[in-house]
């Protein structure tokens, strides 16, 4: 093998960007991410400053949660039966107006983290929507042998953005102040409502008669039920997700542990950017995926690796609480002592670690439903599989947010990277098919 043919199949395979709307909905994400991140960070950061306490922040989980089940599965089904181009339009169109609100009320100043909470649940009802939407127009755009290299492209965008976003909104809040990263948000929404508008009509493949209700989401709940692969694929990501995502620890971290300000800073930035940073990496190099066969077994090792990563990183939040006290940071939050430089760095490696692994684990999953659903109900599948993405992350913030409070960020920042372990191990052994489960490619 040459070293032309050796670089392409080392980095991302990019065969999918030849398709012109696919593309356009690609290059659009690199802004709207950004801006997306900014809010990400900007939400978390403003409730904690309101409010200070790690349980408020797993709160805004907890009010996401409902809305993202919700208009995730009901979402999916209207994928499935309406013109997916114009469900998209609409959603987006609904994001963008929640970003403006978000920064209305720092504008104002209303000081109310209720008001912030509301807002908050409303924008993921139309992010819930809006995703499984999308996902389900990916094999309408590439052929079947570019799904892998479509879902690492999508996903490397998103990752970049979730780094670039935290490490300038962590570290302007105290500079510029919510409300310039919430309008920076909402503009920068409206690259993704031209790319939108530039794709053809997607009507549904399938005839479908009435209104779109309960029913239609049973039926892909029921299809999902009888294929046991994709419910385990399902099952392991929620193991992951739920007891191995820390970030609304991130925080109280940053300022009691590493002596950052309430309003974020550098420490509160680079730990926002840690999982995405290795997430990003790992879709640069993700010219592998495609060529793996045993999908089922190598998301069972990327989900070890990112609980691995976790308990890592929990392990310099608890050494970096024993030494905090010895510094007084700056404004800025800039790390000043060497000992709080060395754990930052040790737990920042170790999140990027886990986020390599994620990314690795999530183009696999991804890959697996698209290839094995029918168009059909590819969408209401979908919708599971954002409310699984998205859910589990909710409800960490709810118990992290909980257990950091009781136990302190890093024991319950540690404890959760453990029990990913031992449980996705225990749910692979209960389920051999999933490790057995190979593709042909």
């Amino acid at each position: 093998m040459g070293v032309r043919a050796r670089l392409r199949a080392t980095f991302a395979d990019t065969r999918p960007l030849a398709n012109a709307d696919f593309r356009r909905l690609w290059t659009a994400n690199i802004v709207t991410v950004i801006g997306a991140q900014l809010t990400v960070v900007a939400v978390p950061a403003q409730i904690y400053a309101l409010t200070r306490s790690s349980a408020m922040v797993g709160l805004a989980g907890l009010f996401a949660l409902v809305p993202l089940v919700v208009g995730g599965l009901y979402g999916g089904a209207l994928a499935d039966h309406l013109d997916r181009r114009r469900l998209l339009l609409v959603t987006t169109t609904g994001i963008i107006l929640t970003s403006a609100a978000f920064w209305l009320q720092a504008a104002l100043d209303l000081g109310s983290v209720w008001v912030l909470l509301l807002i908050f649940a409303a924008q993921q009802a139309f992010f819930a929507v809006n995703q499984p939407t999308r996902a389900a127009v990916l094999p309408r755009l590439i052929p079947p042998d570019q799904l892998p290299a479509g879902n690492a492209l999508n996903m490397t965008v998103m990752q970049f953005g979730a780094i670039a976003g935290p490490l300038v909104g962590g570290a302007l809040i105290p500079v510029l102040g919510y409300a310039a990263l919430y309008g920076i948000d909402a503009l920068f929404l409206l690259a993704t409502f031209w790319a939108v508008w530039r794709l053809p009509a997607m009507p549904p493949t399938a005839r479908t008669t009435g209104r779109v209700g309960l029913a239609h989401v049973l039926d892909g709940l029921r299809y999902l039920r009888l294929h046991t692969v994709l419910l385990m694929s399902f099952v392991v990501d929620l193991i992951a997700m739920i007891f191995g995502m820390p970030r609304a620890l991130f925080p109280q971290v940053a300022h009691e542990s590493f002596g950052g300000p309430l309003e974020g800073g550098v420490a509160f930035a680079v730990l926002m950017a840690a999982i995405p940073l290795g997430a990003a990496l790992g879709g640069v190099f993700s010219g592998w995926v495609s060529r793996v066969s045993r999908q089922g077994l190598a998301v069972v090792l990327a989900i070890v690796v990112w609980g691995l990563g976790i308990t890592g990183a929990g392990l310099a939040f608890l050494l970096a609480t024993r030494v905090g006290g010895e510094v007084r940071l700056g404004p800025a939050g800039l790390v000043g002592s060497q000992h709080l430089q060395l754990l930052l760095l040790l737990a920042v490696g170790s999140l990027a670690v886990a986020g390599a692994a994620d990314m690795a684990s999530a183009a696999f999953r991804s890959t697996m439903l698209m290839e094995a659903a029918e168009d059909d109900v590819r969408g209401r599948l979908q919708g599971v599989f954002f409310v699984v993405v998205v859910g589990g992350p909710r409800i960490a913030d709810v118990l992290h947010g909980g257990a950091g409070s009781l136990l302190g960020p890093g024991v319950a920042t540690a404890g959760g990277g453990v029990l990913v372990v031992v449980l996705v191990v225990v749910a692979a052994l209960a389920a051999p098919a999933f490790i057995r489960y190979r593709v042909q490619r």
